[in-house]
């Protein structure tokens, strides 16, 4: 049994669409109950996880710099949601930036003992489209590809997709007169090619892969997801409550080394794209690496153009207020699996036991505190969700 009596089938229902697509938690019910041994029994430095996509920049920009504490090797990385989590749960790596949609979902479905560090970065994803698409009601009757159900991506389309009168659907084929959009789930790098040959009508992700698809010519940004909701965080610096104890220094070394690696992205994004491109941390072409992490102002009218929504930021710290507003998000949110672990949790509890923002807090302290992050000095802020 796992969380709230639930059997592990149960949790699975969630995962097999997903692990069918690349894009799910295969397996990781039994993962999380059967690891042995871990890098603290062994004696190993911090092992880190990673899927290739501008998310993951502050680890692999940390680890170009030299950053890492001792004994942590070369981020490995991996190919999916599905393999990263069952390497996290499985205790094959230590730390790894996650959904944090996931990561709710690890905890309280899971009791995986994750916890959240900070914000590797926010904003950074968008809706991409067909080219024959120029209104988000063209989208009736067709399927749009999403990375993982418990992702932002599938939250902020969702909002979306209602606030223009289309209703998300699951399993069920969709209908132009019914004004039904059919969410699917795709792994990122089968979505250019599935938009490509017009099997999909649009698919929401992260960057490179917006990037990538306007590049290529075979779709266009319909939307930037930050233009919805204001730098929202999409992935998080994770880690778990057996790793802080053991070892604690190496832990504060990473987030230093993170946090540094954000400053260092902000001053001078185009030799971060460089870096990333160079010394093959991501797989896409350096010009795709540099229109993601450098969008200029888009063509079409941003409706939040004070808010910056192309630009993906990297600034660490997690807000208490974004995780209730996201834990009520995913009430709201259709998925194809179990979502019943969320009738157990209080949104407005869930900070304080997913997040511990100790390490993070430390590591801003040490390059001058919240203001060179751009951050206010009180670390607060109001959550500004806005469907287009």
């Amino acid at each position: 049994m796992t969380g709230h009596g639930w059997s592990r089938r149960h949790v699975l229902l969630g995962a097999t669409a997903l692990a069918a697509a690349g894009g799910g938690l295969f397996g990781v019910a039994d993962l999380a109950h059967s690891a042995t041994t871990d890098s603290a029994d062994r004696g190993h430095g911090l092992r880190v996880g990673y899927l290739p996509i501008t998310d993951a920049a502050p680890l692999l920009i940390a680890h170009s710099a030299g950053r890492y504490p001792s004994g942590a090797g070369r981020p490995v990385l991996f190919r999916s949601w599905a393999a990263l989590a069952e390497a996290f749960l499985n205790r094959q790596i230590d730390v790894a930036h996650l959904l944090m949609p996931m990561a709710v979902q690890l905890r309280y479905a899971l009791g995986s003992g994750i916890r959240v560090l900070g914000w590797n970065h926010t904003n950074g994803s968008a809706l991409t489209v067909a080219p024959h698409i120029e209104d988000l009601t063209d989208l009736a009757g067709m399927q749009v590809a999403i990375p993982f159900w418990w992702s932002i991506h599938n939250i902020v389309v969702q909002q979306l997709l209602r606030a223009h009168d289309l209703k998300p659907v699951v399993r069920r084929r969709a209908s132009r007169s019914q004004r039904t959009v059919e969410l699917i789930v795709m792994s990122p790098s089968d979505m250019v090619p599935a938009l490509a040959n017009r099997s999909i009508g649009a698919y929401t992700v992260a960057d490179p892969f917006n990037a990538v698809a306007q590049i290529k010519g075979i779709g266009r940004i319909h939307a930037f997801l930050g233009d919805v909701w204001r730098d929202h965080a999409c992935c998080a610096l994770v880690t778990r409550d057996d790793v802080i104890a053991a070892q604690p220094a190496a832990v504060q070394a990473l987030a230093d080394a993170v946090a540094g690696a954000q400053l260092r992205i902000a001053a001078d994004r185009g030799a971060a794209a460089a870096t990333l491109a160079a010394e093959y941390y991501l797989p896409q072409p350096k010009p795709a690496l540099q229109l993601a992490l450098t969008y200029p102002t888009p063509p079409y009218a941003l409706r939040h153009p004070q808010w910056r929504p192309q630009q993906i930021g990297f600034r660490p710290f997690p807000y208490s207020g974004f995780t209730e507003r996201l834990v009520e998000a995913m009430g709201e949110t259709v998925v194809d699996g179990d979502r019943r672990f969320l009738d157990h949790i209080d949104p407005s509890g869930v900070h304080a036991e997913l997040v511990d923002d100790t390490f993070i807090r430390n590591a801003m302290t040490s390059y001058g505190g919240p203001r060179v992050f751009g951050l206010d000095a009180g670390l607060t802020r109001i959550e500004e969700v806005q469907p287009l």
